[in-house]
Parts: structure tokens; C-alpha cells; sequence
């Protein structure tokens, strides 16, 4: 090729690439691809295969529209559907072409054809080009097509409609060895055993505590330990207000006072009186009736501090939430603790639930200090669920923490794990999405 002659191809290059460019539709680029690549190059015969949909010849030349139901254009389907397969660049002619195409050659081709596949951006395939004529296609004419064929196979992605998502995932997942790899690695992940586990908020409470109650209908009056103090036997807890029984006591001792002084002189009476004999037995009545209120109300006032029975912990929440409250005879008001007896007592969310056995090994993970962990051995598990302070329902797990590892300190909170049955890991992740969706359609 000339200098001239390799100038006016550059020139066409660029024009035919603007003319691509400017194409507002298919068939408009088809038939600039088809016709006017002949003034790059000449050819006799063009043909353009478009891998949208199905496939097909989109364009010929010299032809203003194509008829995809002639023989000849049965024929060339045949043969560029064969050579998008292949895939490359190729020149053949009657005794290569491919699918049995070549009995019929010289009745529909020239002598020799060049196929060029178009391709876009990261090489996905837009298309092919069959070029035809009498002489066969030199090496320089084949490198400027392969250029040019770029230029056409980007114009022909910019009427590619956009892929749906469905459409990518099933392209993704249309069989292949990658893709069988992938599928072969999923369901071997799916099978993995393992364990059901939950996370649930556990707190670690006194074991066989002593409960301190409150000894008569009262109000606090002071309280004379503090939370988390530690307390010996016979060490005053808190005392209840006198101020009430120190009247009703006052009222009954005048009252008794009263009725003994009416007994005596009733005594002096039934002395030389009949009436006054037989009046000193209602009297002598009355004045123990009296006698009776005043001990009751004097051992009242001795209730009414509260002392320890054993030594221990003293667990309640702040004492200025007791200090001046109304209690009733046998109120709750704090619990006596021995630190070295704890246990761990979890909520497991009733959403949550697996099933759980007696022995089986929990672990605390400690709010305050997360790297640290408890172990423990379920020892019951409740019956029915009950609702927590934040309003979730959920089943009481005790359990008692292993011999030879440090105790944690009483009260420390932190979330446990309660681990189940082993189960494939499709079930572990499904679990709950079948669960909401049996919830809601009541399958």
C-alpha cells in the first residue's frame, strides 16, 4: 500500500468513525458498517451479525432491508452464527468454512471472506463482520479492519439495551466451569455443621440468698448499710419509723393505766359490795385486754430495727430509693449474699430460642471486661417465658459456673453464649428469615 493510498485509509478510518458515532439506531449503523466501508477497502459482499437476542444478520449490503426468511440469508445465519462461536479473527473461503457451509459457497460469496468480530469494553462481544470479495484480504488490510472493528463493535454496545439485574445474576450463573466451581463451593458451605448459638443478657446473681423482708406494715426510717456492703450476724440492717407506734403506745399505756385504776377500785368495792364484787370481773377483763395491746405495741417497737441473722452481702439498689417508702409485712427489701456462692442467671429471648439441655457449657463475657470469660453448666431451664424489664419475653437459664477458675464479683452483668445442636449452616442462616415469613403467612 502507498503512502497516499495508506493516508486516504486513515482519513476514511476517521470519518467512518465519526459516521458510527453519529448512527441514531441500529439499522442506521448497520447500513453505514455494511456500505460504507468500502471506502476504506474495497469488498464485494458485507454482512453484519449482531449478538443481541437470539442472533442474527442485522444488515447486508446492497440490501435496504433484510429478509431473514430467504435462503440466502438462512444461509449466512448459519455461517456467521458458526463463526461468532469460533471467535477471532479469520480468513476462510469455500474449503474452511464452517457448519457445511462451504458446498453452497460460490452460489452466495466470493471467493474469499474475512470475518471480524466486534467487541466493546472489557471484551464483551457485540458482533461479528463478513467481508467478501475475489482476492484474499493482505496483512495490512487486516489490520486496519481489526481498528476499524473496534470503532464498530463500541458504537454497537451503545444501542445495547441495559441488562436487567435478574438477567446479570442468571448470566452469572449460566453453567460453566467457574460457575459450576462457584455453585459446588455454596452448597459445600451450606452443608458445614454447625452449632445453633444465641447471645443473651446474663447477670451474675447470689445463690441460696437470705431474704430480708420487711416485719410490719411501716416506712423506712434509715437505713444503716450501704449496697454491696458487707454485713456480720446481729448487725442492724435499717429501722423503721416509731413516730406512729410511739402514740398508739403512749394511747395504750394511758389506756391501761386507766383500767387498773378502775380494777382497784372495784377491788375496794366488792369488799363490803355485792354489785362491786360482781362489776370487778368485767373490770379485772378489760385490764388485761389492755395489758395485752401494751405488750403487743412494746414488741412492735422492738421490730422495729431490723438486724442481720447471718453475714453476708447486702444487695439492694440505692438506699435512697427505700429511705421514707411505705412497706407492708413481708415487702421485699434486700438480700443477704455470700460472694463466694454465685450463680449465673441468663434471659434468653423467647424469639431466640433453642433448645437447651442441663450440662450443657455456657460462656459469660463480662461487660466491664470483655476480653475475660466465664465458663458455666446450665442447671435449669424455665418452663415459660417471662417478660424482662425492657419488655422482651424471654426463658430464665441458671447455671453454675466450673470449679477451678476464678469467680466473677456479684452483680456484674455481661452477655453469655448458649450454644444448641449442631445443624447444617443453611439452616443456621435461614432459620429466622422461615421463621418471620411463616409468622407472616401462616404456612
Amino acid at each position: 500500500m502507498s503512502q497516499d493510498a495508506a493516508v486516504q485509509a486513515l482519513l476514511g478510518l476517521l470519518q467512518l468513525g465519526r459516521r458510527a458515532r453519529e448512527a441514531d439506531s441500529v439499522p442506521a449503523l448497520g447500513f453505514v458498517i455494511v456500505n460504507e466501508t468500502l471506502s476504506v477497502l474495497p469488498y464485494r459482499q458485507a454482512a453484519l451479525w449482531s449478538e443481541a437476542g437470539l442472533g442474527g444478520v442485522v444488515a447486508v449490503s446492497g440490501l435496504p432491508q433484510v429478509d431473514p426468511n430467504t435462503p440466502y440469508l438462512q444461509w449466512l445465519n448459519r455461517l456467521c452464527r458458526a463463526l461468532a462461536k469460533a471467535g477471532g479473527l479469520q480468513a476462510l473461503d469455500a474449503s474452511s468454512a464452517p457448519a457445511h457451509c462451504g458446498d453452497d459457497w460460490a452460489a452466495w460469496l466470493p471467493a474469499h471472506a474475512l470475518w471480524l468480530p466486534l467487541t466493546a469494553h472489557g471484551g464483551q462481544r457485540e458482533g461479528g463482520l463478513l467481508l467478501a470479495r475475489d482476492a484474499p484480504f493482505d496483512p495490512a488490510e487486516q489490520t486496519l479492519l481489526t481498528e476499524l472493528a473496534g470503532t464498530y463493535g463500541h458504537a454497537l454496545a451503545g444501542f445495547r439495551p441495559r441488562e436487567h439485574a435478574l438477567a446479570r445474576l442468571l448470566s452469572v450463573l449460566r453453567p460453566g466451569r467457574l460457575q459450576r466451581r462457584v455453585l459446588a463451593g455454596l452448597l459445600v458451605a451450606c452443608l458445614v455443621p454447625v452449632r445453633l448459638s444465641v447471645l443473651a443478657p446474663a447477670e451474675v446473681t447470689p445463690r441460696q440468698p437470705f431474704l430480708v423482708r420487711a416485719p410490719m406494715d411501716g416506712v423506712i426510717g434509715r437505713f444503716h448499710v450501704q449496697p454491696d456492703q458487707a454485713v456480720e450476724a446481729g448487725a442492724p440492717l435499717f429501722d423503721l419509723d416509731t413516730a406512729a407506734l410511739q402514740t398508739r403506745r403512749a394511747v395504750a399505756l394511758r389506756a391501761h393505766d386507766t383500767a387498773l385504776e378502775e380494777y382497784r377500785q372495784s377491788a375496794q368495792l366488792a369488799v363490803t359490795d355485792d354489785k362491786g364484787r360482781l362489776k370487778m370481773g368485767t373490770v379485772r377483763g378489760e385490764l388485761e385486754q389492755r395489758a395485752l395491746e401494751l405488750q403487743y405495741l412494746s414488741q412492735q417497737l422492738e421490730r422495729v430495727q431490723v438486724k442481720a441473722e447471718r453475714g453476708g452481702v447486702a444487695v439492694f439498689g440505692d438506699v435512697n430509693d427505700w429511705q421514707g417508702k411505705a412497706v407492708t409485712t413481708g415487702e421485699k427489701v434486700l438480700l443477704l449474699a455470700d460472694p463466694a456462692q454465685v450463680e449465673l442467671v441468663a434471659r434468653m429471648p423467647a424469639a431466640d430460642q433453642i433448645e437447651l439441655q442441663p450440662g450443657d457449657v455456657v460462656t459469660l463475657y463480662p461487660d466491664a471486661s470483655p476480653a475475660d470469660g466465664y465458663e458455666a453448666r446450665i442447671a435449669s431451664v424455665a418452663y415459660s417465658a417471662e417478660p424482662t424489664d425492657q419488655g422482651v419475653l424471654a426463658y430464665r437459664v441458671r447455671a453454675e459456673f466450673s470449679a477451678g477458675q476464678a469467680l466473677p464479683r456479684l452483680g456484674q452483668r455481661g452477655t453469655v453464649r448458649l450454644s444448641g445442636r449442631w445443624v447444617p449452616f443453611a439452616y443456621y442462616a435461614l432459620r429466622r428469615p422461615i421463621a418471620t415469613l411463616r409468622q407472616w403467612t401462616g404456612w
